[in-house]
């Protein structure tokens, strides 16, 4: 067994599901009597980068880290360096031949067979057990793995492969054993949540675990991520609705706002069914936050199609909004379209829709002025409290700014405040 005065360091690229992955191998090596940190600081022996493959900006953020690290190996500042995730997943043999210096590389879904290159054994007894690295009162319930979407420009089927759920009972104990550790929010992700329990249930089956996991004592908040829209289990809305604990929150990646680009992107839907859907979610609903995100620049958008999608924004009036430009994957259908669409002419037309989501957002916050909300805090800054509202997820939505006080609050308290300011992504609170 490796020595404790040896040391692993885990750094985590990428998105949520990256960040649990990277919790259950460090969970994984604890267990294995391995003294490992997350993004530590301190000199390590051995260092493991969980890489993002997703688009052109993460993958260049993954191989700046990893020659980051291939020259500390280098000067000898660390003995031993090994890749993880979804770029080592898809671009193995290249990156062997680039940066040599790297140990070894592994794929998405060979957790053991890393560990075992540790001198560690996986141990099954810890499935539904996780040291999360995020803030302590909220954590991320990855539900299952893969993808089985046809979306043309989607290379997440290349790097996880196809849709796997994960046992409802490993799920639930594994929300249990996060709230025994002072988890109050969780945060259900996937790469599509709609269609967990296909595979082990033959039906839908999101709504019925997110009804058992509001069951779970100690979990006050839970929501709702990547939701496809196309064939969206209705039956959701009413466990929202029906459960006080499951936040009024709801992310749904639509990608566009023409139908001929929806098309072109094997999306399965169109702009009627996308709004009849998003006007159906607000009636059944009422006061409910919608996320979702966009792609500007796909091959074959011309100016009728974006001028499409930002009509459409502007006419549903979404809670909040995220926006990629695109980026053209090898492997996927879309890279066989000419990627007919300048960067230039991309970037303006994704920083016009977001100018116009800040518009958007300003006058939805304006609203708020006066209003009661139920906060939970999320850090401090100085003299200010920093927190989030159930209509907003980290890192991504809104902040509550609460200015010097002489109440005393800690991080991870649930708090009641009254708007007294509204910025486009800022509300500045009062205590009630």
């Amino acid at each position: 067994m490796k020595s404790k005065k040896e040391n692993v360091n885990i750094i985590t690229l990428g998105c949520a599901k990256n960040i649990v992955d990277s919790e259950v191998l460090l969970t994984q090596l604890k267990a294995n009597n391995i003294a490992v940190n997350h993004e530590s600081n301190k000199r390590s022996d051995t260092v493991i980068i969980n890489t993002c493959g997703f688009i052109g900006n993460a993958k260049k953020e993954s191989i700046d880290t990893i020659l980051k690290y291939a020259k500390q190996k280098e000067i000898g500042n660390i003995k031993k360096l090994y890749i993880t995730g979804c770029l080592s997943e898809r671009y193995k043999s290249d990156l062997i031949k680039e940066i040599p210096e790297v140990d070894e590389y592994f794929g998405t879904r060979d957790l053991p067979i890393l560990l075992k290159k540790l001198n560690a054994k996986y141990k099954n007894e810890l499935l539904g057990e996780r040291i999360h690295t995020t803030q302590h009162h909220y954590a991320y319930l990855k539900i299952s793995e893969g993808c089985d979407r046809p979306c043309s420009f989607c290379a997440i089927p290349l790097m996880r492969g196809k849709h796997i759920s994960k046992p409802m009972e490993i799920l639930i104990e594994e929300a249990k054993h996060l709230a025994i550790n002072g988890v109050k929010e969780l945060m259900i992700i996937a790469q599509d949540s709609t269609y967990y329990g296909i595979d082990l249930y033959h039906k839908r089956m999101l709504g019925e675990l997110m009804k058992r996991l509001s069951d779970v004592k100690g979990i006050e908040w839970i929501r709702l991520h990547y939701a496809f829209p196309t064939g969206f289990p209705m039956d959701v809305l009413n466990v929202i609705k029906e459960n006080n604990n499951i936040c009024n929150y709801l992310d749904i990646p639509l990608q566009h706002g023409s139908s001929r680009m929806l098309k072109i992107m094997r999306r399965g839907t169109n702009r009627e069914k996308t709004e009849h859907l998003i006007k159906e979610i607000r009636n059944r609903i009422p006061g409910i936050a919608i996320r979702t995100t966009l792609i500007a620049g796909h091959p074959g958008e011309t100016k009728k199609d974006y001028e499409e999608m930002y009509e459409f924004v502007n006419k549903m009036q979404f809670n909040r909004l995220g926006i990629f430009t695109y980026s053209h994957e090898e492997g996927t259908h879309s890279f066989s379209l000419s990627d007919d669409i300048t960067e230039k002419i991309k970037k303006e037309r994704a920083d016009s829709i977001m100018q116009l989501q800040q518009r958007i957002s300003y006058k939805l916050n304006q609203k708020l002025i006066g209003k009661k909300l139920k906060v939970i805090i999320d850090r401090k800054h100085g003299e200010n409290y920093y927190g989030r509202t159930e209509f907003d997820s980290p890192e991504v939505d809104n902040e509550i700014i609460i200015k010097g006080h002489n109440k005393t609050i800690k991080v991870g308290d649930f708090i009641d405040v009254i708007v007294k300011n509204a910025k486009e992504y800022d509300l500045t609170c009062e205590l009630t």
